[in-house]
């Protein structure tokens, strides 16, 4: 048996790297002809069948579909092995095609399949009970051998059982449904904190004087609030650098217009009262994607990137990503195509591009995958993005899904290499949506990184409602872009604004040349999608213990102009780009001097502003002294309107769990 186990691992050994070359003569390349075919057996096409010419190191194996190409000469001899089955030999005629059945070896099927990795994967093995049982498994084995710690075994061994991937030293996750409902309570364990965040520093007031313009790129993604939701349900303290309040904000829905001209988006804003400190003001900026119906949405080219190295071993994690993207799958049209590539120490292509149509198909290779093995991503993401483009759409929706707890690298210097590779990548014109699942070891800086610098956005899944949620019901704003590039640059008037900030935005804030350059990324609007920012403001006529005037400029001064705006309060200008463009397009719009009372304020002022609220106190932000979870409760439940799914009201609920 120990000789059974070392032979197989071989064999997988010298699929996974050995290269054949090929004579180097040119008079021989002259003579040699392309041989293409498909090797099968009585239940179909066979991967990872070794082709070799006869005599010569030129060799190749069979791909996911049992096809192959190789150069060959008249006369010269093919050889065509797999473990369990007989030689086929095949000898090169005038015919470029050779399509090869091969048959079962009755002697080794009485033996043991054992899937062979480096030593530090334990083997697995188990008796086969029949041919198409063997087949699956060594099937299987070959995207084994394509990603370092991957198995793939059967949940039983009845003919026609479902194939299913067994990580290697750690516990396997099973598929019943008592299993599944694990998801919605997976936070009450308590968990080793080992997750990374970008450091934040707050926005800090600014005066128009001498800072006249505030530039900043819109965020759409939502995953630090389901991220927060997720410590707040464990009974966790929330790490302040996990609040991003632009992403807690944007978690939310509101009731803004739809746009009634060529725009993709419509603009709306309100003027009122701060809730935190009554003296203070806020400007509310809401933009409201186009809703484009279903039928018109442009055909998907989707590449699904997933993460199955040893960190995803949990049920959080893994089977939850599974899971999650089931619920994608099912939003897919025949037009669409989806493609699935896998990466742990290696990257492999399990599933090539794939009708959206053909669903069980797709569901079926997601459900073979498993963990275990390295992170090194950077592969995974090359390969993704290659396979991306090979199908590329023109016009269409083309898309990389990364779905990973960010646990991994990509080169030397890690987040440094990243950035640059996933720039590099966005030169394509392929979106990038991140997926993010897991605790203890989830990496959140690496997410954001991608997300930000590859024309993407990035969700947190924190349980299958989440996934829902946002790959269900939100599928067309999450998946489908209609303006990219969006920047906000907004012009106070210092006639009546003394001061101002940003409420969150830390990490998307542009220098004041960047909003006219082209070349500077920024964030992506999809169809019917929300986006909403808020600036505290300190009118002219207030003292206020949160910002002293800077001393008087010798050699500048900066002065009012006359009485012809006494009207404005600001003037807001916007820039985006169509998805497939790479000129701006602008936008400008007046803010009015025009004051309501927090009372009068729309609900989705009081609402979003209750969510910055909690934001800034999970943040312990020293620019508000009012931090009581009564008054943010009280506020939140003022604007409870347009609530049919609940998530307002759950919101309510995390608030007064956090005293």
């Amino acid at each position: 048996m120990k000789t059974l186990k070392l032979i197989s691992a071989s064999i997988m050994m010298l699929i996974s790297v050995l290269t054949f070359g090929q004579d180097s003569s040119v008079s021989e390349q002259a003579k040699q002809k392309t041989i293409t075919g498909v090797v099968t057996d009585s239940s179909g096409p066979i991967p990872g069948v070794n082709v070799v010419v006869k005599g010569t190191q030129r060799g190749v194996t069979t791909n996911f579909d049992g096809t192959y190409k190789i150069q060959a000469k008249v006369g010269e001899t093919l050889v065509y092995s797999f473990m369990g089955m007989n030689d086929e030999i095949r000898v090169v005629g005038t015919s470029n095609v050779i399509n090869v059945k091969m048959q079962d070896n009755q002697q080794q099927l009485q033996e043991v399949v054992v899937v062979g990795y480096s030593s530090d994967y334990e083997s697995e093995e188990r008796p086969i009970s029949s041919r198409k049982e063997r087949k699956k498994a060594e099937s299987n084995q070959t995207l084994s051998g394509k990603v370092s710690g991957l198995q793939i075994t059967n949940s039983s061994v009845a003919v026609g059982a479902s194939s299913r991937i067994v990580l290697r030293g750690s516990r396997s996750f099973s598929e019943k449904k008592d299993d599944l409902k694990q998801y919605s309570n997976i936070n009450k364990t308590p968990i080793p904190n080992d997750e990374d965040y970008n450091s934040l520093i707050e926005n800090a007031f600014e005066s128009p004087k001498t800072a006249p313009l505030s530039t900043f790129s819109i965020d759409v993604d939502n995953a630090s609030y389901t991220n927060v939701r997720r410590f707040i349900n464990n009974g966790q303290t929330v790490p302040k650098d996990a609040v991003r309040i632009e992403e807690m904000m944007n978690f939310f829905k509101y009731q803004y217009p739809q746009p009634k001209d060529n725009n993709p988006f419509s603009i709306n804003t309100e003027y009122s009262e701060c809730p935190w400190n009554s003296k203070h003001k806020l400007v509310k900026i809401g933009l409201q994607g186009k809703n484009i119906p279903t039928n018109d949405l442009p055909a998907s080219n989707l590449v699904f990137l997933i993460d199955v190295s040893g960190s995803m071993s949990d049920a959080n994690k893994l089977p939850l990503l599974v899971e999650s993207l089931k619920v994608l799958v099912a939003q897919l049209r025949k037009e669409d195509k989806v493609a699935i590539v896998v990466y742990a120490g290696a990257a492999g292509l399990v599933l090539p591009p794939t009708s959206g149509n053909e669903k069980q198909t797709i569901i079926d290779a997601l459900e073979k995958l498993n963990a275990g093995g390295s992170t090194a991503g950077g592969a995974g993401i090359q390969l993704a993005y290659k396979t991306a483009e090979e199908n590329f759409i023109k016009g269409g929706n083309n898309r990389v899904i990364l779905a990973t707890d960010g646990d991994f690298n990509v080169g030397t210097s890690s987040d440094g290499d990243m950035q640059t590779l996933i720039e590099d990548k966005r030169k394509s014109g392929v979106f990038l949506t991140c997926l993010g699942y897991g605790m203890g070891n989830y990496k959140d800086s690496k997410m954001e990184i991608l997300a930000d610098k590859g024309n993407g956005n990035y969700a947190y899944i924190d349980n299958i409602q989440e996934a829902n949620r946002f790959l269900g019901k939100e599928f067309k704003g999450s998946m489908f872009a209609i303006a990219k590039d969006v920047k906000i640059q907004i012009e106070f008037n210092p006639k009546h604004v003394q001061s101002y900030r940003l409420i969150g935005y830390e990490n998307r804030k542009l220098r004041p040349e960047d909003f006219k350059n082209d070349a500077i990324d920024a964030g992506e609007l999809g169809s019917n999608h929300t986006v909403t920012a808020l600036y505290e403001i300190i009118p002219n006529d207030v003292k206020s213990d949160f910002y002293n005037e800077t001393s008087d400029l010798k050699y500048t001064k900066v002065e009012p102009t006359g009485n012809n705006f006494n009207d404005e309060l600001a003037t807001i200008k916007f820039r985006y780009k169509k998805p497939d463009g790479d000129k701006s397009i602008e936008m400008v719009q007046i803010i009015e001097n025009k004051s309501s009372v927090l009372e009068n304020a729309s609900d989705d002022l009081k609402f979003t502003a209750s969510v910055a609220w909690f934001g800034l106190k999970l943040r312990d932000s020293k620019l508000i002294s009012n931090k009581s979870s009564d008054e943010i409760k009280k506020l939140a439940r003022l604007g409870l309107s347009n609530d049919t799914d609940g998530y307002k009201s759950e919101f309510i609920r995390l608030v007064e769990a956090v005293k």
